[in-house]
């Protein structure tokens, strides 16, 4: 029986070359990927990704994007979620950057659930040498931190006024005669949720009102909120036109809220808005559109994909990548297809 397809001397010299040198480095032997013999023995990159929450649709599919490209790329990621928490957000992260030397990540890629974008654990992980990418949030210490430090210091984001902007075009063509719309934002402490308001609010009509409740970008945030603003005698009497949320999740919290609103009436009126949101995922956003459910949305691509090519890239190459990098959202459907037809189809599929 002819074993030399099963045993292959070189390959094999290969792998001792990596035990060997994970013994003297004291790195698992599947930190380091194998080379061509006589090329040079290349460190696996380990990455840790943190996330706000596991309970909002965008994030998750962050999570699987980034799993997703790390197959490709040849990296290892560990994902973490924060609870919206940030306390907790800083705790996870600064474990993995105080940790001994020889467990040190090589990049931390996080999206922020504060505001401030944890300024001194991106100083500790500059000082380790630990790459640093923020995600869907302007950190100003940034560009002082790619001045110091060899490591790639960088953001990628959604571009959130772009977003705004989108939506504010659906509302407008969805509310053709003008009107009120009841908006329901993320957390006004977060640059992205203030951005999409901005941007909202320049594309949007004059004509129209935006009366403006917050959330936590979950579905449960949204339906707490939008249950509170309905039990009002005053909200019960109000004239809404359209309800958009700055995500689909909330939305769907929205919608939720005024399903379970006991009087038959103002219950059958509100649920005959139409409702949208903002993400656009595939098998969520985007489907919800097709079944009625809402009227539009605005498809905004994972950016977890971008940031570890651009980091696997900065490794290769020794440069700073460029300092921000925007990903572009577009509405789904497009702008052109949204009107008269689109809120029919909506209104006629809620029944």
């Amino acid at each position: 029986m002819d074993t030399s397809a099963r045993f292959s001397p070189a390959r094999a010299f290969r792998r001792d070359v990596v035990w060997n040198c994970a013994r003297v480095w004291g790195a698992r032997a599947s930190q380091f990927r194998e080379c061509p013999l006589g090329a040079t023995l290349v460190k696996k990159l380990r990455v840790i990704v943190s996330l706000t929450t596991d309970d909002n649709d965008y994030q998750i599919e962050q999570a699987a994007a980034a799993e997703q490209a790390a197959s490709r790329l040849g990296i290892d990621v560990t994902i973490l979620y924060a609870g919206n928490d940030t306390i907790q957000q800083s705790q996870q992260i600064l474990k993995f950057i105080q940790a001994p030397k020889n467990a040190l990540p090589d990049a931390i890629v996080f999206e922020p659930v504060g505001a401030t974008a944890l300024p001194q654990a991106a100083r500790a992980a500059t000082a380790a040498n630990i790459g640093w990418v923020v995600l869907n949030h302007e950190a100003e210490y940034i560009r002082e931190l790619r001045q110091i430090t060899q490591a790639p210091i960088f953001s990628v984001s959604s571009d959130h006024l772009e977003i705004g902007r989108i939506e504010g075009q659906q509302i407008s063509a969805l509310t053709p005669q003008g009107g009120t719309v009841l908006y329901v934002q993320g957390p006004t402490e977060n640059s992205a949720a203030r951005d999409r308001t901005r941007g909202t609010q320049q594309t949007k009509r004059s004509d129209i009102k935006l009366i403006m409740l917050k959330g936590k970008w979950t579905e449960e945030s949204a339906y707490k909120t939008v249950a509170s603003w309905a039990r009002l005698s005053t909200s019960q009497k109000t004239a809404l036109d359209l309800v958009a949320a700055q995500d689909d999740s909330m939305a769907l919290g929205a919608r939720k809220a005024f399903q379970e609103i006991q009087d038959a009436a103002v219950r059958e009126k509100w649920l005959r808005l139409p409702f949208i949101g903002c993400d656009g995922l595939p098998k969520t956003g985007q489907e919800y559109v097709k079944n009625g459910t809402l009227a539009a949305t605005v498809v905004v691509p994972p950016n977890t994909t971008l940031a570890l090519e651009m980091l696997v890239q900065a490794h290769q190459s020794g440069k700073q990548p460029a300092q921000l990098v925007l990903t572009v959202p577009s509405s789904f459907p497009p702008l052109s297809e949204l009107g008269a037809g689109r809120l029919r189809k909506s209104v006629v599929q809620t029944k």
